[in-house]
């Protein structure tokens, strides 16, 4: 249920935003990716572990560069972060114990990542927003 929920949610977000007109803009989508890169930050403050807090930043700052570099160069750096924050929902409790993340999380935010990844890359190949900078 939560994949579900998880592909339905970021589906319904993509559509209201290009609806009204918010991801025309190119910082829309790399927003996007810096907020959920900082989830698993808000778990372990949640978690009360501040080690899993330094653990888990170095992540997000990986992420933050993606985001940055995409929205500098390429909005398909983000397709491409989006899709790897999936895949890192997938490993992510094998290889960060973050007791503040709830037992459904991972596999909603996979769904989430990847459903938001597929509809950046479904508005860049139509070009309802422009992949790069210039």
């Amino acid at each position: 249920m939560a994949f579900l929920i998880g592909a339905v949610l970021a589906f319904s977000v993509g559509l209201l935003m290009t609806y009204i007109g918010l991801d025309r803009n190119r910082a829309f989508y790399p927003t996007v990716m810096i907020v959920i890169a900082s989830y698993y930050a808000l778990f372990s403050v949640m978690g009360a572990s501040t080690q899993v807090l330094m653990v888990e930043s170095m992540v997000i700052v990986a992420f933050l560069g993606a985001s940055i570099a995409g929205f500098k160069y390429s909005l398909w750096i983000v397709v491409a972060a989006l899709a790897a924050h999936g895949v890192f929902d997938l490993v992510h409790g094998h290889l960060i114990d973050n007791p503040g993340v709830p037992a459904w999380w991972p596999i909603f935010c996979l769904a989430y990542d990847v459903a938001a990844a597929v509809y950046l890359a479904w508005l860049l190949l139509r070009s309802k927003v422009p992949a790069s900078a210039t």
